[in-house]
């Protein structure tokens, strides 16, 4: 399963065929034009003017979430087309990058700085959607949507073209030929349990972009950033001219070894990855409140996380209770890795020592791969205490049935 880094909800339907659904009474949610035509700002605007109207109506105020969700993918992904993202197996291999940018036959040049800055715009994006989300409460809430109609302007050109949509989006990238007539009738029927979800992702993806913008990685942009982008800014302009002697594809191997060598980052700004520990904890918190509403439904309508007496949106997908307590306990494991109550264990032989992670984030110093591959780089974290037990987290993946990084997308 490949998750794109903000466009959440076409993340996971990917992961699934799109199939007609028998769909209840309930109308389609009033955003839908919004979507569909690709007018976030125009619905975001008629949102926010509603919710001045009454602060307390959270069935606007998840719209509102949604809308500014998909504004924000939009956004990205006219940035990385403005740059001239690359498609490559290097791309496919980072989940931001593997969005369907289109190919870009005049592109900008791109600096680092560049870089970094669509980043904080997704960072801003993010904080911007979770404090919209924040205050819902109401367990009434529903939001019937058919995300597959969803389209936005790739190229930034003005128009909807054809490929801009969702479903268009899902044959191009997944092989399986989904039509317009299945998109319509793929409806998901959002709730509270989904709006805390959604708060959950927005912490996750916001703990990797400020992971990422923590240390310095301009050495990288400057030898490998014409990998990533058209027509990278950098003192070696001939590396975005043709690869070398050592060529496979459209890329050199050489390159390869050189990106490997220089993920060496310095810290830049320490506090983003503290910042990051808190939405990690967030997320495992978040997770289990959703958990707690999603057991407690009643209904059974078009559910993306279905309980075990409710049948999920997602064709043949079936969450059980053993997969619940399974996950449950994957949460309380991680909350004790993240607070540092338990070590993760060393993998060098004859050291009964483990690493903190918690001070890994906390106290962090420059990060090199290879050297923590090695071992030395972990040195400064390692402490005596209580390790997480191999046996647990097998058990744990043993319910999952070989498919846990599928159901951890899922879950959040």
């Amino acid at each position: 399963m490949r998750i794109f880094l903000c466009s959440l909800l076409l993340t996971l339907i990917l992961a699934f065929p799109l199939a007609p659904l028998a769909q209840s009474k309930t109308p389609f949610a009033e955003i839908e034009p919004y979507l569909i035509k690709a007018q976030f700002q125009a619905g975001e605007a008629a949102l926010v003017a509603k919710l001045q109207q009454n602060q307390n109506d959270d069935q606007t105020r998840f719209g509102l979430g949604i809308v500014q969700l998909m504004g924000a993918t939009e956004k990205l992904m006219q940035s990385l087309y403005r740059y001239g993202l690359q498609q490559n197996g290097i791309t496919q291999f980072f989940p931001i990058l593997r969005l369907p940018v289109p190919e870009n036959p005049q592109p900008q040049p791109v600096t680092y700085k560049d870089a970094r800055n669509i980043l904080q715009n997704l960072l801003d994006d993010l904080t911007k959607i979770k404090e919209t989300l924040e205050p819902i409460k109401d367990n009434r809430v529903k939001l019937p949507l058919r995300i597959g109609l969803t389209r936005m302007d790739f190229n930034a050109n003005g128009k909807l073209e054809e490929n801009e949509s969702f479903w268009q989006t899902f044959s191009l990238l997944s092989g399986i030929q989904a039509t317009e007539k299945a998109a319509e009738n793929f409806a998901i029927a959002f709730d509270l349990g989904d709006v805390i979800w959604l708060k959950g992702y927005c912490n996750l993806l916001s703990a990797i972009t400020q992971t990422v913008l923590a240390y310095d990685e301009s050495k990288l942009f400057d030898s490998t950033g014409h990998l990533i982008f058209a027509n990278p800014q950098s003192p070696y302009p001939f590396l975005a001219q043709g690869t070398g002697i050592f060529s496979f594809g459209n890329i050199d191997i050489s390159d390869i070894v050189a990106l490997v060598h220089l993920i060496n980052f310095p810290v830049f700004e320490p506090e983003r990855l503290t910042a990051a520990m808190q939405n990690l904890q967030t997320v495992t918190t978040l997770s289990r409140q959703s958990w707690d509403l999603i057991l407690a439904e009643t209904d059974n309508d078009r559910e993306w996380l279905p309980n075990p007496k409710q049948k999920a949106v997602i064709p043949n997908a079936e969450v059980t209770q053993e997969i619940i307590d399974s996950w449950l306990a994957f949460l309380n494991e991680t909350d004790t890795l993240l607070s540092g109550q338990k070590l993760i264990p060393f993998w060098r032989k004859r050291e009964v020592r483990g690493i903190n992670i918690n001070k890994v984030f906390t106290q962090p110093n420059n990060f090199d791969l290879v050297l923590w591959v090695q071992g030395t780089a972990a040195a400064p974290y390692l402490e005596f205490g209580k390790q997480t037990d191999a046996a647990t987290w097998q058990r744990l993946l043993a319910v999952f049935r070989g498919q846990f990084l599928q159901f951890a997308a899922w879950f959040n």
